[in-house]
């Protein structure tokens, strides 16, 4: 690969603050960015592939990606993965995935899964974590998980997601992605169909996405439409190692929780 030298430098950073691009003297000013990143890309997926991560479009073309986090589009408001630009899942996270795929467009031919985010960097989580930190702790971790704990994300094995119809268009779910309003809560949903802030359309479309996610056994959690597990965190923390950043740097972080506390799995 003609940039090879360049992207060896950026991988073998282990301070992300530190990453800088080293560029042969007679290439400089030659280069053209875009081609650089697409070159690292590249790298990307094939050093992820080798830890088991694996691009959910590989697996099944028919699951249309948008993802958040690789542009300012998300509750943040910036760029939170420099390098990541596809979703990347556990494969046999993926493979299930692929399952509630077809499954879909068994029952609906031409409806396409979205996903929003796959795996993400423990760094990440912690960004989020301290960007919300006017919520109270208790509350906030409705919406991201403490990163002492670490989110279910970080294994790779916890996948946002919506549904969009044979035309492309998203379906109505009554609120958007990362909106932190309980409209957005499924355990909720009764209470606001009542109300009529949530319309009988809007919840069977999240009542669609539920079923086609437990097709496969995933497992949504009470404060987001969009978040389903397809494990436990204690059983992923045990099964998977947790992505510490986007360099592919790994760890171990077992996790276990008293008997008594029923809900520790049902957070994102």
């Amino acid at each position: 690969m003609r940039y090879a030298f360049a992207l060896f430098v950026l991988f073998s950073c282990q301070d992300q603050d530190d990453i800088i691009y080293v560029i042969p003297p007679e290439l400089d000013m030659k280069i053209d960015s875009t081609e650089l990143m697409v070159d690292f890309i590249g790298m990307t997926s094939t050093y992820f592939d080798s830890l088991d991560l694996i691009d959910i479009q590989a697996v099944n073309p028919k699951i249309r990606i948008d993802l958040k986090y690789s542009t300012p589009n998300n509750f943040m408001g910036m760029v939170l993965y420099d390098t990541l630009k596809v979703v990347y899942l556990n494969k046999e996270v993926a493979e299930r995935l692929s399952n509630c795929q077809n499954y879909l467009d068994s029952i609906h031919p031409g409806y396409s899964l979205l996903v929003f985010d796959g795996v993400r960097p423990w760094q990440v989580q912690k960004e989020m974590w301290d960007a919300l930190d006017s919520i109270p702790v208790l509350r906030r971790g409705k919406y991201v998980s403490n990163p002492v704990r670490g989110s279910v994300h970080n294994y790779g094995a916890a996948v946002d997601l919506s549904i969009v119809d044979s035309a492309g268009i998203q379906l109505d779910m009554g609120s958007g992605y990362d909106d932190f309003r309980t409209i957005s809560y499924p355990n909720l949903e009764y209470t606001f169909l009542k109300t009529g802030e949530l319309t009988e359309i809007q919840v069977e479309n999240r009542r669609l996405l539920r079923r086609v996610m437990r097709s496969e056994q995933f497992r949504n959690i009470p404060s987001e439409w969009w978040h389903f597990n397809a494990f436990s965190r204690v059983t992923t923390s045990r099964k998977y190692q947790r992505l510490i950043n986007e360099s592919g740097d790994m760890d171990w972080h077992k996790l276990s929780y008293p008997k008594k506390d029923s809900n520790a799995q049902l957070t994102n």
